[in-house]
């Protein structure tokens, strides 16, 4: 049903998404929908909430994490596990909700990462990686880039590592 959902709010904006086109994608009742969420609005939070996300997207030690959080989104890419980041792309246009989403997505990924990181600078150096993986989701999800595509997740790791590692581990300049 969340993954429903999640195709759903990615799709359409707030109001034109309806309970019973979640439940016919999910293939149960909007009976059952109801249940377990109560209203559509309880489930646009559930789909907007990203502290298991974020949560799976930084699990690895700091020295591995680039390369981590980038395996991790391209694997999201290829359906194999849920997305961590892309969602809040969608949220734009939930005009009712989406600063809402957006407030979520900021205290429970950039500044989850931030608090991880060392060195001066650390909320803008969360907010440019956290930049690079929406970059690089945006490729693959909407662009559907034809040379990066045909990489193995292993290769485009590589190509992105040295982006991203200077940035979580204190080494990049902060701009300020």
């Amino acid at each position: 049903m969340l993954a429903a959902a999640r195709r759903a709010f990615a799709r359409h904006a707030y109001a034109d998404t309806t309970i019973a086109a979640i439940a016919d994608d999910a293939g149960v009742s909007p009976a059952l929908v109801m249940k377990y969420y109560g209203t559509k609005e309880n489930l646009f939070t559930q789909v907007f909430t990203f502290d298991a996300d974020a949560t799976a997207l930084f699990d690895a030690p700091l020295d591995r994490l680039a390369r981590h959080m980038v395996l991790h989104l391209l694997a999201t890419q290829r359906g194999q596990t849920r997305d961590p980041i892309l969602r809040i792309a969608f949220s734009r246009h939930h005009l009712e909700l989406g600063g809402q989403a957006r407030a979520n997505f900021r205290t429970q990924v950039i500044d989850a990462l931030a608090a991880r990181l060392p060195g001066p600078g650390a909320p803008l150096r969360a907010e440019m990686a956290i930049g690079v993986l929406l970059g690089l989701g945006a490729l693959y999800a909407t662009v559907q880039a034809d040379q990066l595509t045909q990489l193995d997740p292993g290769e485009v790791a590589d190509l992105y590592v040295p982006l991203l590692q200077p940035l979580l581990c204190g080494e990049a300049p902060t701009g300020r």
